[in-house]
């Protein structure tokens, strides 16, 4: 078995009076890719703040890498390889692919800002650099064509596209993505499971992500965590959690039990479905045409 790579251990997150995350524990061990899914509010980007240093939790620890970074801001987990993209893109429209890709490996520059704005010796050939490892992953998510094209004018599966290659280039262990597959057509998103399964496979990536397209996390996910208004409800591989009547009724309001189940007061095991139900399944105030 793989060692872990990530460890949660009771997390804890409230906003005032309300209670984000309760007592919430996962691990994601190296070369998974593990999902996180769960109704809309389930906590599920919370977490991810949380594992970023973006939020600070008020009790609970992060274990990565064998290390705690409990403690550690944002920039300093993306040192160790902690990479992420956003929900609603991290892309800056303003400038072309390549300076997006590029802005992404700042922290590998070498050297400062000021030294970059003056011209200073080292700094041209150090950028050159730079731009060629950004052409690289440019060129492997297939975005050669529009690398000189503002962000703001792509359309929006081309954007995401983009973000991702931004997590990429900071060169990480880890890549948390946040609902990779939304606003992508069946088509782009039966692509984005294969490109996902080759990040696994040819560059030895783990991948936490984020996602409601719950037949992409079927398709790509080796172990699935699930989360309800902050706790997590269960756990397991994907086929299990397709039918679990818990999971189910989160998505949907109700519950589900397997053909020809009885009532049965003093049983107190769940029951799961026989047949996973028609996915996707979607969270209350989700139309068809959302993620």
């Amino acid at each position: 078995m793989s060692r872990q790579l990530l460890k949660v251990d009771g997390l804890r997150l409230r906003f005032g009076g309300l209670q984000v995350l309760n007592d919430l524990s996962l691990t994601v061990r190296e070369g998974q890719i593990v999902g996180l899914i769960g109704p809309n509010g389930a906590g599920k980007t919370s977490c991810f703040n949380c594992l970023t240093g973006i939020y600070q939790p008020q009790g609970g620890r992060v274990y990565f890498d064998g290390r705690d970074v409990s403690h550690l801001p944002t920039h300093r987990r993306a040192r160790r390889g902690i990479a992420r993209t956003w929900q609603n893109l991290g892309v800056i429209d303003s400038l072309t692919v390549t300076e997006n890709v590029m802005l992404a490996q700042h922290q590998r520059a070498g050297y400062s800002a000021l030294a970059g704005m003056l011209g200073l010796a080292g700094t041209w050939h150090r950028e050159r650099e730079l731009r060629r490892d950004a052409a690289e992953i440019i060129e492997y998510f297939g975005l050669d064509e529009v690398a000189h094209e503002r962000a703001g004018e792509l359309p929006y599966g081309v954007r995401k596209t983009c973000d991702m290659a931004m997590a990429l280039a900071t060169d990480p262990k880890l890549l948390m993505l946040d609902e990779p597959a939304s606003g992508l057509s069946p088509e782009e998103a039966l692509g984005l499971a294969s490109t996902l399964r080759e990040l696994r496979d040819r560059l030895r990536l783990t991948i936490l992500m984020i996602e409601h397209h719950v037949p992409l996390v079927a398709e790509v996910c080796d172990y699935v965590y699930v989360l309800n208004f902050g706790e997590l409800l269960t756990e397991g591989e994907p086929e299990a959690i397709q039918r679990h009547p818990e999971v189910i009724a989160a998505y949907l309001g109700g519950t589900a039990e397997p053909e020809g189940a009885e009532d049965d007061a003093g049983d107190d095991t769940v029951q799961f479905a026989s047949e996973p139900p028609e996915w996707p399944l979607m969270a209350e105030g989700k139309s068809n045409g959302t993620a």
